[in-house]
């Protein structure tokens, strides 16, 4: 296929590799598991762990809900299969072009605490490489093929995570 049909092809939908929730309930789920059966590797910060997990855990909701209205509001949708109707530049994306990442890793860093075992966040590598090549470069090559010059400036201003 030529420069031209892959850019439509882009246009027309992401190509996302991984549904995005997968790789953080894997690594709780993993983490937790060889926490309790393998190797535990504790996390106690005292009296802290769990008010500090629920808070993580509060901020993380509170980001994705953010994005979610925002979503709604532009009448575009969050499906990483489906394709972008209109670009979001407000809201949580003034500061994030990955907001709801974002707060799903404010929340796997929240629930670590609250399991008390830094297992899941060891898999954060791992969590980094399966998002960053299976799902934000085939949304961002969308969002430039969809809307070109305005994708563009916008990643000039807004950085990835934060």
């Amino acid at each position: 296929m030529n420069s031209d049909g892959a850019a439509q092809g882009e246009a027309s939908r992401p190509r996302t590799w991984v549904l995005p929730p997968i790789p953080y309930a894997t690594a709780l789920v993993l983490g937790w598991w060889l926490d309790r059966n393998v190797l535990p590797l504790p996390c106690n910060l005292g009296a802290a762990t769990s008010p500090l997990g629920w808070l993580w855990v509060g901020l993380g909701l509170a980001l994705s809900a953010w994005t979610l209205v925002t979503f709604r509001l532009r009448r575009t949708t969050v499906n990483p299969y489906k394709a972008a109707s209109a670009l979001c530049t407000d809201g949580p994306f003034r500061i994030s072009r990955n907001p709801i990442y974002l707060g799903d890793w404010l929340i796997l860093t929240g629930a670590s605490l609250l399991l008390h075992t830094w297992w899941p966040l060891l898999f954060a590598p791992l969590l980094w490489a399966a998002l960053r090549f299976g799902v934000i470069r085939h949304e961002e090559k969308h969002l430039e093929a969809k809307f070109g010059d305005e994708y563009r400036k916008y990643k000039i201003h807004v950085r990835r995570w934060i």
